[in-house]
């Protein structure tokens, strides 16, 4: 009972943040999704569905994956970004100076008994762990957005058949408008909120937090130690 007390302590907010990731998917948006759907399809004299049936609809799909590439895509280039750019006094930047933490090499701690495992190995495996982190947030981006592609074309389709007009391909729908409206939309809120963030940290702060600067802290301070 102690290890798992212990257990939930360690990792309250990975178990927080992705358990309420699993409640409001699975429960508020399949729930209201598949009232939503129903409904459009009655006012249409269509059939409905049920929840199982629906949970496997392109309609569901498209919804899910059009989120999930916006939020990859925000935290993949956010990685790559501070990597490399400043915002004097924010709370998510580097100091203006850099970090050597931060941009320590690797290399010199190839002989550290606790490094990982690819920081003692070197060579490719190496230069593929020091940008991993970013390569499988764009990965998961990639897929996400392939997902939204495919699940997008094929709700389109069927619309397009209930009133007559041919469907498209998921090639041919990744060259219509709508598409990239519902991508655009979510990735611009994706940015402003991140942008957001970072002025923001500049002058305010939340006590306690790592997304914060320490509350006793000048604006002027970038960074967050």
């Amino acid at each position: 009972m102690a290890s798992m007390r212990r257990f939930v302590r360690d990792h309250s907010l990975s178990i927080l943040t992705l358990g309420a990731f699993l409640v409001i998917w699975l429960g508020g948006q399949l729930w209201a999704g598949h009232r939503t759907y129903n409904e459009e399809q009655r006012a249409h004299g269509e059939p409905t569905v049920s929840l199982p049936e629906y949970l496997t609809r392109a309609d569901f799909g498209e919804a899910t994956f059009e989120n999930w590439e916006s939020e990859f895509l925000q935290m993949g280039v956010y990685v790559l970004l501070t990597a490399w750019l400043v915002q004097k006094g924010s709370a998510e930047s580097k100091p203006v100076g850099g970090d050597p933490t931060l941009d320590a090499d690797p290399r010199d701690h190839r002989y550290d008994p606790e490094a990982p495992w690819p920081v003692r190995q070197g060579g490719w495996v190496l230069r593929l762990y020091e940008n991993s982190l970013s390569l499988v947030l764009l990965t998961l981006f990639a897929l996400s957005f392939t997902g939204h592609l495919v699940t997008g074309a094929h709700s389109y389709s069927a619309e397009q058949a209930a009133h007559g007009e041919p469907g498209v391909s998921a090639f041919g729908y990744l060259f219509r408008s709508q598409f990239w409206f519902e991508s655009l939309q979510n990735w611009q809120s994706e940015f402003l909120a991140v942008g957001s963030l970072v002025v923001l940290s500049v002058y305010f702060r939340q006590r306690g937090s790592t997304e914060s600067k320490p509350v006793h802290a000048p604006n002027v301070k970038t960074g967050t130690d």
